[in-house]
């Protein structure tokens, strides 16, 4: 049987890994949340939008003979990475995860460390400062709780609904970014301190940097807890496992 792969994306890993599977031959499509407006182009047909939950995802699966699914989404699209992982046991099909590895504090970071969201909008609780908000438009509103900073942010998409701060500034734009215009945009705003998801890689890791380079703190937001599950760190080894594992027939 040929493969037949559905790689749930969102990430440059997934561009990469759609472009390798392309190059390679394979049937595939990629599957967005749809949750920006404009996502990157691929070489493999999409999808966009949600499957209804864990039993919307099996149904899908069967129906599209799927034969592989790679997760490729955020390190913080924790609901999606879990539903498959359950689609994916119920449809007994193979998953493998597409992952990048967390950022590490080095000399010179200044890092709080926190589990969640809610643990970091606390660490906001007191005078004002300005600060670089560096979560994503679905977190925003989770911060309301403490208007009484400057908070600049940076999005893909421009939010539909203005945010609930009083005092904001939005800069839409996609990354990669680099230390130097990072950097230079915290100056040119004046930022006190940094609030950034340990997502990993090097796509938004200039702001890390920027910060360091600035002696500015950075509240750095854990990774969520997921189910056990195959991972690669390499687009190429995610075709090694898809050749593998049909092979052995798994």
């Amino acid at each position: 049987m040929q493969p037949n792969l559905l790689i749930l994306g969102g990430t440059v890993e997934a561009t990469a890994l759609c472009k390798l599977v392309h190059a390679a031959g394979l049937q595939a499509i990629v599957s967005f949340a749809g949750r920006v407006d404009r996502p990157a182009l691929h070489p493999v047909p999409r999808r966009i939008g949600g499957f209804g939950g864990v039993d919307g995802l099996v149904t899908y699966l069967r129906d599209n003979a799927v034969t592989h699914v790679i997760d490729a989404t955020h390190p913080f699209a924790a609901q999606m990475s879990r539903n498959a992982v359950e689609a994916c046991a119920l449809a007994r099909i193979p998953l493998v995860a597409l992952t990048r590895a967390p950022w590490q504090a080095e000399s010179g970071d200044d890092w709080i460390r926190v589990r969640d969201i809610p643990s970091a909008v606390a660490v906001l609780n007191g005078q004002p400062k300005r600060v670089m908000l560096a979560v994503g438009r679905m977190h925003l509103d989770e911060f309301a709780p403490n208007p009484q900073h400057f908070y600049l942010l940076r999005l893909v998409d421009a939010p539909a609904i203005p945010p609930n701060f009083p005092d904001h500034h939005v800069l839409v734009s996609r990354g990669p970014f680099t230390t130097d215009n990072d950097r230079a945009l915290m100056q040119d705003h004046g930022i006190d301190l940094v609030v950034s998801k340990n997502a990993g890689g090097t796509g938004a890791y200039a702001k890390i940097e920027a910060a360091r380079q600035l002696g500015l703190p950075v509240i750095m937001i854990d990774r969520p807890d997921l189910p056990d599950r195959v991972e690669v760190n390499d687009p190429q080894k995610v075709l090694d496992w898809v050749h593998g594992t049909t092979e052995r027939g798994v």
